[in-house]
């Protein structure tokens, strides 16, 4: 899973992404600091990985991952050059979701590019400007088909240039890329090979004040603004401080859950985030365990075991025989395989076995 972290600047974005991936991006309280696209790559915490990894003696233990994207904050005008941010962009357009640093906290000591804190208007100025950065895209691809679609030479061109033209037109409605519909499954595909910015999901980040953590915004009316917008726009939205997981960053586990108590919150904000992107993305995670190897697998929901198998190996679904499923809590109750097996509680799924989150899976196959 890869996620692109967008905002304006000074709204948290770089505190952050140092927050989570503990990558040590620069951070400091003026414009445009982030100079470079940021990149790192974080492991998804599940705790029934160390459970079975304990059960299965194994002797490493490999996590999911998540790789997070920081580019130059975004102003009004990026599209055109603005700042700094528009020349990032590119490195976000391959993630799966943007996660938009939207800022819901006022200190006079951290400047607003703007002037003021106003999370309505941040927003529409940071989607205003992938909208322009999209068209963009799409003149340029318009003006290539145009040419292949009146030859007649490729028999799929015109379907994509009219699909071009309409999505431009949509476009410069003030809608995103999303909400547009081609009305075909080959449009669809054809869409999503543009690789719009878009046509993303997004998940807001609404950066509080430590204050506002404990009642998860609640209190906060800019925080009930984002969440308003994310609710129009189906969205994902959480709400996180990230100058505390800054703090936190630099905890143990166990001080970490300490910390967390004392503050009233139950998870991090990585957690809540990467939980949301899950959400959002409708992913989840199977299992495999053994001596050698204890490893969360991430799937899209609804996948059917031959396709869950190739997330490990080609091979593993070109010659799919079976697979033999339990449930990690099943597993563990069970206290061995052998005990699982003579209660029989591994089931053997075929072919159109859709996979559960928290399946542990081994897999048969023959090629």
């Amino acid at each position: 899973m890869k996620l692109g972290i967008v905002g304006l600047p000074n709204v948290g974005k770089s505190t952050l992404f140092n927050s989570l991936t503990k990558a040590g991006a620069e951070s400091a309280n003026y414009p445009f600091c982030t100079i470079d696209p940021n990149i790192g790559i974080v492991p998804v915490p599940d705790e029934r990985l160390k459970l079975l990894a304990d059960f299965s003696h194994s002797k490493k233990v490999t996590p999911a991952t998540v790789e997070f994207v920081d580019i130059a904050g975004l102003v009004k005008g990026a599209s055109k050059g603005e700042g700094l941010g528009n020349q990032f962009l590119a490195n976000i357009r391959e993630c799966d979701a943007i996660v938009h640093v939207v800022r819901c906290f006022e200190d006079s000591n951290v400047i607003h590019v703007d002037g003021s804190v106003d999370p309505a208007r941040d927003i529409e100025t940071i989607e205003l400007e992938l909208i322009f950065a999209d068209i963009e895209v799409l003149e340029r691809r318009i003006a290539k088909t145009a040419r292949s679609a009146k030859s007649g030479a490729d028999k799929n061109a015109k379907k994509e240039y009219e699909i071009l033209l309409q999505l431009k037109k949509h476009l410069e409605d003030g809608k995103k890329a999303i909400s547009f519909e081609t009305g075909s499954e080959d449009g669809d595909k054809f869409k999503a090979s543009l690789d719009l910015l878009t046509d993303k999901p997004v998940i807001f980040a609404a950066n509080v004040s430590d204050a506002d953590l404990a009642d998860d915004g609640e209190s906060n009316e800019y925080v009930q603004a984002v969440r308003e917008i994310a609710k129009e726009n189906n969205s994902g939205v959480f709400v996180i401080s990230a100058q505390i997981e800054q703090e936190i960053a630099e905890l143990d586990d166990d001080e970490k859950q300490e910390f967390l108590a004392d503050l009233g919150i139950e998870k991090s904000g990585l957690e809540k985030l990467i939980a949301a992107s899950y959400r959002i993305l409708g992913l989840m995670s199977f299992l495999t365990t053994g001596e050698d190897e204890t490893r969360a697998w991430t799937i899209p929901i609804g996948c059917k075991a031959p396709k869950a198998a190739g997330k490990i190996h080609t091979d593993f679904e070109r010659g799919f025989i079976k697979a033999e499923v339990i449930n990690y809590q099943e597993l563990l109750e069970s206290g061995s395989y052998a005990a699982a097996r003579e209660k029989g509680k591994i089931r053997i799924e075929g072919k159109e076995y859709v996979v559960q989150d928290g399946d542990v899976i081994l897999f048969r196959f023959n090629v």
